[in-house]
């Protein structure tokens, strides 16, 4: 079995709680070559914990003849360093959200072909078995949907990661944090083709792109399915002082609805994430719990209706990992060819409709 001699870059949460172990426990797959992040503790951490070696920056690990690079840096580096390792003929597994604009993105594609590599987003719910099974599931068409409904309540990772060994540093320089916010600035700018005011920056940088672009590109996937073609904003809201993000869809020209709200909790340690499809005479629901706990299965449930008798079937596909699975799949799309699952085309579709329902949010304050 081929295996890949793949570079991490970026010692996060998501990193030492998902990918770095991952990435190990796929050794059949994977050959973990190293790991960049500026921070020396945590540089430190990832050496004691897995026995990998560690890099201050990421050109350190460019240079240890890799085969592909798993990029879980801060958003605002995304584009620059997807671009710098396509430039060095590496594959690039890229966490979300790609970039912040879709002419960004579409950069990231023209070096893609030019360099003939694999370049897949971090969309592990696309790999979820009961959303895979959702797409199969699936009780109605586009003649009967009716509304589509996003609810996400979050109070970031603290409560779920509690129990995993993790340690992050402090000691990441004050030149770099400010790089960082500087091309963050920058790139928002460039998505938007003019400066934002500071709630509405912050709303669509965390809220929108960092956290309900998930649900987004999770409910595209289940409208594709049924040939449901993308609809009008006309409506958008940033909340509770950047910690909350809405959204309102028209789709199939009024004969349906999707509204979408994330919000953050940052004090209450539950989580409750769910997409509902609902139909002329059935519904739909995904209920996810949060990301950071393996082996909590998401909640698939098909309710049907046959007069007054109604039926609900609650399916479970298995105990698959998602962040495992979508690893698998980086494998396989560069061994094996087979069709990479999320694609930058994914993810400018993506950026385009938060981009409009910040534009929506803006023209009411």
């Amino acid at each position: 079995m081929t295996k890949l001699r793949v570079g991490v870059i970026g010692a996060g949460t998501i990193s030492q709680v998902e990918h770095i172990p991952n990435i190990v426990a796929l050794g059949d797959l994977f050959d973990l070559a190293g790991v960049a992040d500026p921070s020396a503790t945590a540089r430190q951490f990832v050496t004691e914990t897995w026995g990998v070696f560690c890099y201050e920056a990421p050109d350190q690990l460019f240079d240890q003849k890799l085969d592909a690079v798993v990029i879980a840096a801060p958003d605002p580096l995304h584009h620059e360093l997807v671009m710098a390792a396509l430039a060095r003929g590496l594959h690039v597994f890229c966490e979300k959200p790609l970039c912040y604009s879709p002419e960004e993105i579409a950069e990231i594609f023209a070096a893609r072909d030019a360099a003939g590599c694999v370049v897949q987003v971090g969309y592990m719910k696309r790999f979820d078995p009961a959303y895979r099974e959702a797409l199969a599931a699936l009780p109605g068409t586009a003649q009967t949907l009716r509304q589509v409904s996003v609810e996400v309540h979050d109070p970031d990772a603290w409560p779920f990661i509690a129990h995993s060994r993790t340690k992050f540093g402090n000691d990441v320089s004050e030149a770099l944090k400010q790089d960082a916010g500087r091309k963050k600035q920058a790139q928002i700018e460039r998505a938007f083709g003019r400066p934002l005011p500071k709630l509405a920056s912050g709303g669509f940088s965390s809220v929108y792109s960092s956290a309900l672009v998930h649900d987004v590109n999770a409910v595209h996937g289940l409208l594709d399915a049924i040939g449901v073609p993308d609809g009008e904003v006309v409506g958008g809201q940033i909340f509770a002082g950047g910690d909350g993000g809405q959204g309102t869809v028209r789709l199939l020209g009024g004969q349906a609805l999707w509204t979408m709200t994330h919000l953050t909790v940052p004090k209450l340690a539950e989580y409750r994430e769910r997409i509902t499809l609902y139909f002329d005479d059935a519904m739909l629901e995904l209920e996810f719990p949060s990301p950071y706990l393996n082996h909590h299965p998401t909640r698939l449930t098909v309710k049907k209706s046959d007069g007054h008798t109604l039926s609900s079937n609650h399916i479970r596909p298995g105990y698959k990992e998602a962040f495992v699975e979508e690893l698998r799949g980086f494998w396989s799309a560069i061994v094996d060819g087979e069709p990479v699952v999320n694609r930058p085309e994914h993810a400018a579709r993506d950026q385009k409709l938060l981009i409009a329902l910040t534009n929506r949010y803006l023209e009411t304050v």
